[in-house]
């Protein structure tokens, strides 16, 4: 017991389990009871969901949410690749450093921009999408090179390759597993944006429109179960993505962070 309150201490992944389980079950607990009449009770949250769940409605608009997120980081993954490849060449470097600052540019006053861009309402939804995320995955993937030691090129260079066969050996390939390894930490920025563009055109409908449909009427029920599904799918698609990783790249396996 003492461990759990120690800096830096090492406990057993059963014990972690337990501790866990047991931190949930009192959130739950306070939940219920802190709970009035505006705020529904889990018990009505988890209701709500499971009624959701068997219902073709949400099931469309889960799939309609899910088919534009994954579109969307194909897209930024490769225009991502592209650029982090080509910031080693001194003119595309000032490029790639500008998208990098574009993290901190809001999506709320660029929308009429991409509105005039985009030809109808699901190009913006996707682009806007896209916008979001490429900065985020551009700065951790130059992290990642940045990082890359030096002997690893001292190593290309003694094996008599060329610059490009550097690149290509030492970032490309190297490197490969860390696509992945960002995809998987950056997956959350595009889930969470999902709800916000949906909400620009909700003719197609996704998860986004129909949480804004029962905020619209006040629902906190449904609007928090939904919260609590996209928080599921974001956990399952997390996991997902690491085991992929690891089942193309075995040797991550000894470096997995929690």
């Amino acid at each position: 017991m003492k461990k759990l309150f120690q800096p830096f201490a090492i406990i057993n992944k059963q014990t972690f389990l337990i501790m866990v389980l047991l931190q949930v079950v009192l959130a739950l607990v306070l939940w219920h009871t802190a709970s009035d009449g505006l705020m529904p009770q889990p018990g009505k949250v988890l209701a709500a969901l499971a009624s959701l769940s068997g219902t073709k409605v949400l099931i469309d608009n889960v799939l309609v949410s899910l088919a534009l997120t994954v579109k969307a980081m194909l897209y930024a993954i490769v225009i991502t690749l592209v650029i982090a490849y080509l910031s080693v060449l001194p003119f595309f470097k000032g490029i790639a450093l500008f998208i990098v600052k574009c993290r901190y540019l809001t999506l709320a006053g660029l929308i009429f921009v991409f509105t005039l861009l985009t030809q109808n309402g699901s190009a913006l939804k996707l682009w806007l999408l896209i916008f979001g995320i490429v900065p985020f995955f551009v700065t951790s993937f130059l992290s990642v090179i940045v990082h890359i030691p030096r002997q690893e090129y001292d190593l290309c260079k003694v094996l008599g390759y060329n610059k490009w066969r550097t690149l290509y050996e030492v970032i490309i390939i190297g490197k490969a597993d860390k696509v992945l390894e960002i995809l998987q930490h950056n997956f959350a920025i595009a889930w969470l944006m999902i709800t916000m563009v949906e909400g620009l055109n909700m003719s197609e409908g996704g998860i986004g429109a129909l949480l804004i449909k029962y905020n619209k009427y006040n629902d906190l029920t449904n609007v928090l179960a939904l919260q609590l599904l996209i928080f599921l799918l974001g956990l399952f698609f997390d996991y997902l993505l690491a085991v992929i990783r690891t089942w193309l790249f075995p040797y991550t396996r000894s470096n997995k962070t929690v």
